[in-house]
């Protein structure tokens, strides 16, 4: 947990976890000598991804950002992506919150190990909403992607992960950008998927970013760097190019929702190239 004051706000960047990813996958065009260096694999060619959340908390409301992977996990999936499964409660239980006290969840996309918290599985076998309270922020575009049921998105997408949200009535639908409250807006970031969304975080002209899978880990600051995940690699290579100086110019400290060891950077640009820097903050 890492958790710091932003203006007004208070922030916690909280844990769900880890799970493990092929490694060519997540460098997609990179070859593995060039990433190798960058990100050890494991014997099975995957390495380690962390799922770091984002808790804003401005004193009228709670908002959380990204749920992780969730526990609705068979020992087969399991092992393929050897998720550390993190309940809603354990992910709370450093900040001493319940999952009724979340006001709204900023779900960044709708794939699986972003969203797959949003809902659990009763000791029935039915599926509910993990925060029973809250609004469920989710890009429309995004949504209607998550439907499409053909082979390029059904490993990625599962209903289970956002059709009961629909059936409760708890998703708040939205469009490009936002301002969600006076100091958190929301911003499109299309390619990974067509409906990403970063949260963005202001205190005067300081801004806090959680860059879901825009920037994934400090080895994704290289334009090239894109995952084979991503949907629509050449509008991620737009948005990275339309953002990413951006937040350098302005001095964004950047939540990196995959990285373990950098999870909070800058960035800062030589001679035309950016590079990220790691930021330590108060634990």
């Amino acid at each position: 947990m890492i958790r710091f004051p932003w203006g007004d706000t208070q922030l916690t960047v909280l844990s769900a976890g880890t799970l493990w990813l092929d490694g060519g996958a997540m460098f997609g065009i990179v070859p593995k000598p060039l990433w190798q260096r960058l990100r050890q694999p494991d014997e099975q060619n995957r390495i380690c991804l962390a799922m770091n959340l984002l808790l804003i908390e401005d004193g009228r409301e709670r908002i959380l950002v990204d749920t992780g992977a969730g526990t609705k996990w068979d020992a087969k999936s399991l092992e393929i992506y050897r998720i550390d499964v993190r309940t809603p409660e354990q992910i709370l239980e450093p900040v001493g919150l319940r999952p009724e006290q979340i006001d709204r969840v900023v779900v960044s996309h709708l794939h699986f190990d972003h969203a797959g918290g949003n809902t659990v599985r009763d000791d029935d076998g039915r599926l509910r909403p993990s925060f029973p309270n809250a609004r469920y922020v989710i890009q429309r575009v995004e949504l209607e992607t998550a439907r499409q049921d053909n082979e390029r998105v059904r490993a990625s997408f599962f209903p289970e992960n956002f059709e009961p949200l629909v059936s409760s009535d708890q998703v708040e639908l939205v469009q490009g950008d936002v301002r969600l409250t006076s100091q958190v807006s929301l911003r499109a970031a299309p390619g990974h998927t067509p409906g990403m969304q970063i949260v963005l975080v202001h205190a005067g002209k300081n801004t806090v970013a959680h860059m879901a899978d825009l920037l994934p880990t400090d080895s994704h600051v290289r334009y090239p760097y894109i995952m084979a995940y991503d949907l629509e690699p050449m509008t991620t290579l737009a948005t990275k190019k339309r953002i990413l100086p951006e937040a350098a110019r302005d001095d964004w400290r950047l939540i990196l929702e995959h990285d373990a060891e950098s999870p909070i950077v800058r960035l800062v640009e030589d001679r035309g190239r950016l590079s990220a820097q790691r930021v330590e903050l108060e634990h």
